[in-house]
């Protein structure tokens, strides 16, 4: 027997419809197995300990710790938040990507030797230490993640409110655990994130009663849905722009933004290679599949904002604006998405969208709703390019203004030397994108699916 479509939505959106892309409930503030006190010790003093230059010899020293002691899916998340930080502070910490004792061109031609010995992973090739690299394989293995700092382990597991029954749409009630400057902008920029997941939950709901609303052919239903949906939002850009209270762009890009690069399209920035994720094989040979190039953490990442998408019906093409065959950027960025987040979103792609019933109503109410939906996420689009702008090209123009992080080579000072040699070379996202020219094909396609 078939199940009704009330049963088929219902099963579909389950808890997404209660909790969003959130864990369910609040992410673990600290893993309480004092086997793995080694991990919270760093992650409390990792600001200081990146300021000192002290991060990597502190990692280099830490004792490979088994996962074999995670024993709830909260612990597994806030190991993959710890890895994570450590990950990506390990590489881009230093004054150079760890290792880089060779110029990027130097580095560029150093070749591939499978079942070669590793004399010498300190010195000359990119690596991370098997106290990262071992239990960080597994736990993202565990979670269905690669081995990076992703949008999950950065924002959505990486939060909690100054109260138990802080309103969490408010990124006021909001901290982080975990942070890699300890400011008060690398804070606020996370936050934001984690206020805008926490708005867009009514959302989640009205594309579940949306598509029962097409189901029973209601179109008056549909109608209203979808102007809340539009003024739903609404309420997601005037959130994004309270970025502007407490985030300074002189600080988002010259001392957060690259620890959240990735080692993907990033030999501009010192990774020609990616990174070698160095288990501590007793053999020590070189071995191709742990050499790994994976996009940096990306609001992209964000399984809500492609949900949206899919409801609209609006479908990206690849990051050029053409269709070459591929996943473009956007798909791609499933991959970097929690297992049941990716599923989710596959089977409501898989159900189609709101706009063919839409199109195909001889009524013109429905159809001036949906586009009022599609003009509200193009004001988000926008607000997103507009922040953009500040925070990161006019950003890469300035000077970094603190003491922390210059002579360094990473994301920042490689965006900048490339502004200076070269006016007309495109900024680089943390995956590696062409940044504007993305972002305005994004904003775009959407414009475009009016009706």
């Amino acid at each position: 027997m078939l199940q009704s479509t009330d049963t088929v939505l219902n099963d579909l959106f389950e808890s997404y419809a209660e909790q969003g892309f959130l864990s369910d409930g609040l992410p673990l503030a600290k893993i309480s197995n004092p086997y793995y006190k080694i991990w919270e010790d760093i992650a409390s003093q990792l600001p200081s300990l990146i300021q000192t230059s002290q991060i990597r010899e502190k990692i280099d020293n830490m004792p490979v710790c088994t996962t074999e002691n995670l024993q709830t899916e909260p612990e597994w998340r806030r190991a993959c938040v710890i890895m994570g930080y450590f990950a990506h502070a390990y590489i881009w910490g230093g004054e150079t990507p760890k290792d880089v004792s060779s110029p990027p061109s130097a580095l560029s031609k150093v070749p591939f030797r499978p079942n070669k010995e590793i004399p010498s992973l300190t010195s000359t090739q990119q690596r991370l230490p098997p106290s990262i690299s071992k239990p960080f394989l597994e736990i993202s293995a565990h979670l269905e993640l690669p081995a990076c700092a992703t949008y999950a382990g950065l924002t959505l597991w990486n939060f909690i409110p100054s109260h138990p029954e802080a309103d969490i749409t408010d990124p006021d009630n909001l901290h982080v655990q975990t942070s890699f400057t300890g400011t008060k902008d690398e804070e606020w920029f996370m936050v934001i994130s984690v206020a805008v997941e926490a708005k867009g939950i009514k959302l989640i709901s009205l594309m579940r009663d949306a598509f029962k609303a097409v189901a029973a052919n209601d179109v008056d239903l549909l109608t209203a849905l979808l102007y809340r949906f539009a003024d739903g939002l609404c309420d997601l850009t005037l959130t994004l722009k309270r970025m502007y209270e407490h985030n300074n762009p002189a600080v988002f890009f010259h001392q957060l933004r690259p620890f959240l690069a990735g080692s993907k399209n990033m030999g501009h920035a010192g990774l020609p290679r990616g990174v070698y994720y160095d288990v501590g094989d007793s053999d020590r040979v070189e071995r191709q599949e742990n050499w790994l190039q994976l996009n940096g953490g990306s609001n992209a990442q964000s399984s809500l904002i492609q949900a949206l998408d899919i409801f609209l019906g609006i479908k990206h093409s690849a990051t050029d604006g053409k269709q070459t065959g591929g996943p473009g950027f956007i798909q791609q960025m499933r991959d970097y998405m929690p297992g049941p987040h990716r599923r989710f979103l596959e089977e409501l792609s898989a159900r189609a969208s709101v706009r063919p019933f839409i199109l195909e109503s001889p009524v013109q109410q429905p159809k001036d709703a949906y586009n009022a939906a599609v003009n509200e996420l193009k004001a988000f689009r926008d607000t997103h390019i507009q922040m953009v702008t500040r925070y990161i090209v006019m950003a890469s123009r300035q000077p970094n203004p603190t003491e922390q992080g210059k002579g360094r080579t990473n994301l920042a000072t490689a965006s900048s030397q490339t502004e200076e040699a070269d006016t007309k070379t495109k900024l680089a996202g943390t995956g590696g994108t062409d940044l504007i020219p993305f972002l305005k094909n994004t904003r775009d396609t959407v414009q475009d699916a009016k009706c």
